[in-house]
C-alpha cells in the first residue's frame, strides 16, 4: 500500500497548493473548510474504507500530516499551535475517525442492500490475529 498512499499524498500536496490561495484567503473560515473538505479531503479518503485497515502507520502519519498542513494553512496558526487544537477548534475529525466512520457507514449499507452480492462483500472471518488487520476490522476499533 506504500505505492498507493505516496500517490494520494501527492495528489493531496498538488491540490494543496493550487487551492492555497483560497485557503489562505481572507475568505470566511466556513468557505475555506467547505473547499477543504470538497477538494483536500476528498483525495485523501477515496476508497479509504476499502485500503486504509491495510497501511503502516508510517503510511497512516503521512496522511494525516497532509490533513495537518491543509487546516494549519487554512487558519494561519504559528508553528508552536498543536495540530490537535486546531483540529478541535475547527471541529473536524480525526482522519482515522472519518475513515472508521465512512467505512462504518458504507458496511452497513452493503449488510442491508437488497442484493445478496453486496451483502457478502465483506464477510466476518474467523481468521488468526493479523496486525494490520481487514476493511472491516476498521468499525470494531
Amino acid at each position: 500500500m506504500r505505492h498507493h498512499v505516496k500517490n494520494v499524498v501527492a495528489q493531496t500536496r498538488t491540490a494543496r497548493t493550487l487551492l492555497r490561495p483560497i485557503l489562505a484567503s481572507h475568505l470566511p473560515l466556513r468557505v475555506k473548510l467547505c473547499v477543504y473538505k470538497a477538494y483536500i479531503r476528498t483525495r485523501l479518503t477515496y476508497a479509504a474504507p476499502a485500503w486504509y485497515a491495510l497501511t503502516s502507520e508510517t503510511s497512516r502519519k503521512s496522511l494525516r500530516a497532509q490533513q495537518s498542513l491543509a487546516l494549519r494553512t487554512i487558519t494561519g496558526a504559528p508553528r508552536y499551535v498543536r495540530n490537535a487544537v486546531i483540529a478541535r477548534d475547527l471541529h473536524i475529525e480525526s482522519l482515522d475517525d472519518y475513515v472508521r466512520r465512512l467505512s462504518t457507514s458504507m458496511f452497513a449499507r452493503a449488510d442491508g442492500a437488497p442484493s445478496q452480492h453486496l451483502r457478502g462483500i465483506a464477510p466476518y472471518h474467523r481468521r488468526p490475529p493479523d496486525p494490520r488487520g481487514l476493511p472491516r476490522d476498521l468499525i470494531q476499533k
